[in-house]
């Protein structure tokens, strides 16, 4: 799969998320202090990620 969602362990050991293409990182989210609450932030973002506007502030 040329895309994937990875939850991994920062240096403060809070557990964050960061999307994957092409093994290169699109973005990464804030810092959980629970595995579960990272699962939850990744569920929301398949959720609602389709549906979000697109907003250029350039």
């Amino acid at each position: 799969m040329a895309h994937k969602f990875e939850i991994y362990k920062d240096k403060k050991g809070e557990f964050r998320v960061r999307f994957k293409h092409n093994s290169e990182i699109m973005f990464s989210t804030e810092g959980y202090a629970s595995k579960a609450s990272a699962k939850n932030a990744i569920a929301s973002i398949i959720k609602n990620g389709p549906g979000a506007d697109v907003e250029d502030n350039s």
